[in-house]
């Protein structure tokens, strides 16, 4: 058994781990028990009742947090020199084409997001065993492979996430950080958590949400009540 650490220890006797909680009460609990001295990212885990390795029961999507997730983001946008401005007024980090192919390809990869688009995925494609196992790889259902690079960058930089169920179908997001309002996390959580729902797959049987965690980056999860998030 893994030995407790005095700071989960202390988390642990603030609240009861075995209870279930609304949304709003784990949110006040997580806050509470958090004690890092950065301002930790708060993380929602969704179990879904879906077979991953199935492509009918794939569940992957967007979603526009409210208040935004927190983070600084850096975007880079790999276009024609005609959508360059267009990218650097909707305020993307770094903006260009075969100069930054080449650097990628030579190992940089210090971004967040990669937006590019549809004419020249034939040079972006080559990225993808760099891009893909770092989950940066564009993708027109992400919105990230798209004519309208601004309009991109402006919701990624306002607040857009992307988020896929993963192979145990689990998925994680973080939707904001504990310095946050409490019903600013609300707020975005439910916007998530609402979001999985609507694009629940048609194949899917039983119950399709199974369970919800909240957490920050270092604190114990709290289970948080399906009723108060899902109906």
């Amino acid at each position: 058994m893994t030995k407790l650490t005095k700071t989960r220890k202390a988390a642990f006797e603030k609240y009861d781990s075995e209870a279930i909680h609304s949304l709003n009460d784990a949110i006040g609990i997580v806050k509470e028990i958090t004690k890092t001295k950065f301002d930790s990212s708060i993380d929602i885990d969704i179990r879904l009742g879906v077979d991953p390795r199935k492509a009918n029961e794939m569940v992957r999507g967007t979603v526009t947090l409210p208040h935004g997730s927190g983070k600084t983001i850096r975007v880079l946008v790999l276009c024609t020199p005609d959508k360059e401005e267009e990218a650097k007024a909707a305020g993307a980090d770094y903006v260009g084409l075969d100069e930054y192919v080449t650097k990628i390809k030579g190992g940089w990869t210090d971004v967040d997001v990669v937006i590019t688009m549809p004419s020249v995925m034939s040079k972006v494609g080559a990225l993808g065993r760099i891009l893909g196992p770092r989950g940066l790889m564009p993708n027109p259902k992400t919105g990230t492979v798209t004519m309208e690079v601004g309009k991109a960058v402006h919701e990624v930089k306002a607040g857009k996430i992307d988020f896929k169920v993963d192979k145990f179908g689990i998925i994680h997001a973080s939707v904001a950080k504990t310095s946050f309002e409490s019903d600013k996390i609300e707020d975005n959580a439910r916007e998530l958590i609402q979001t999985v729902v609507k694009l629940k797959p048609a194949s899917a049987k039983g119950n399709y949400v199974k369970s919800i965690y909240i957490s920050s980056t270092m604190s114990p999860s709290v289970q948080v009540e399906l009723k108060s998030v899902t109906a």
